[in-house]
């Protein structure tokens, strides 16, 4: 059965930053327990059943095609490519991260700066092209994947060097057009504006050039112009090569191990602390009776 507008809208809500951060900090969630309610799922509450196997329902629902929201996108993108083809040991996931006026839904890097614009059935195509001109300016190689009634449109709306992949049956994703890798198109002060002052001294050092000693109120504008000199092609390089260092994700292991595929994708991009993780992998293992008690 197709899921009605309230329910779809739970089936999303299950997954957000909202509550992965209160199972994390309280060890229970209230806001999971009236979401799983509201998302009308048909889970027979047992010894077996657990907050684990909710999650895992909850998103088996939710990526039926015409329901499918960005998370979907997100998890099929880690699954298939971060955790599939590469892993945590050797490439770094950016979420939410600047490229000039626009924030990237995800970017893997791996020997190069690859982003990836998701383009859900409930999205519009109205900001795709200021998203790519944007992208372009940090990665190298830039994907749009979208839901299948999307595909020909993207395709007839965007350069031939941009990838377009589509999201068919379940998590698969095909690839319409492969992207084309243009590290020599960035632009280094858009890097540069995306970077942490730290990562982008390491840029510079990488380089040989020297960080200008100035007062701390000077130091962005000077490390700005001194980006303005790099050759496109260094300056992600050199990116790639920090942010793979400064955002490694490889000590989340331990934690993506112990919790169900469903909320993996969640794990890698919503910040919590350390100490809590041990309290979140034990939410997630209350039995489904118990956890809707915690509204």
């Amino acid at each position: 059965m197709t899921p009605d507008a309230k329910q779809l809208s739970a089936l999303s809500r299950i997954f957000s930053s909202s509550v992965f951060r209160e199972m994390a900090r309280k060890g229970r969630s209230p806001l999971f327990a009236r979401l799983i309610v509201d998302a009308g799922l048909s889970l027979k509450p047992s010894s077996k059943c657990t907050v684990a196997s909710a999650f895992d329902a909850a998103f088996a629902s939710l990526r039926r095609a015409g329901g499918r929201d960005e998370y979907v996108y997100r998890a099929a993108l880690t699954h298939n490519i971060l955790l599939g083809t590469h892993s945590l040991n050797t490439a770094s996931l950016l979420t939410e991260f600047r490229a000039g006026a626009c924030k990237a839904d995800l970017a893997i890097l791996n020997g190069t700066g690859t982003v990836y614009e998701i383009k859900s059935e409930r999205d519009s195509l109205s900001r795709l092209a200021n998203q790519i001109e944007n992208y372009r300016k940090v990665f190298a190689k830039v994907y749009v994947i979208a839901g299948e009634a999307h595909v020909d449109d993207v395709i007839e709306s965007t350069p031939n060097d941009v990838g377009v992949m589509s999201l068919v049956r379940w998590d698969r994703i095909r690839t319409v057009r492969e992207a084309a890798d243009r590290p020599d198109l960035v632009c280094p002060i858009t890097i540069f504006e995306s970077l942490r002052v730290a990562e982008a001294k390491t840029i510079l050092r990488n380089l040989g050039v020297s960080i200008p000693d100035v007062p701390n109120t000077m130091l962005w504008s000077a490390l700005r112009d001194l980006f303005a000199n790099l050759a496109p092609s260094d300056a992600h390089e050199q990116m790639v090569k920090t942010l793979r260092m400064t955002r490694n994700l490889s000590t989340l292991s331990s934690l993506i191990a112990q919790l169900p595929k469903s909320l993996q994708p969640a794990a890698l991009s919503i910040q919590v602390r350390r100490v809590d993780h041990e309290r979140l992998v034990e939410a997630v293992r209350t039995p489904l009776h118990e956890a809707l008690t915690w509204a």
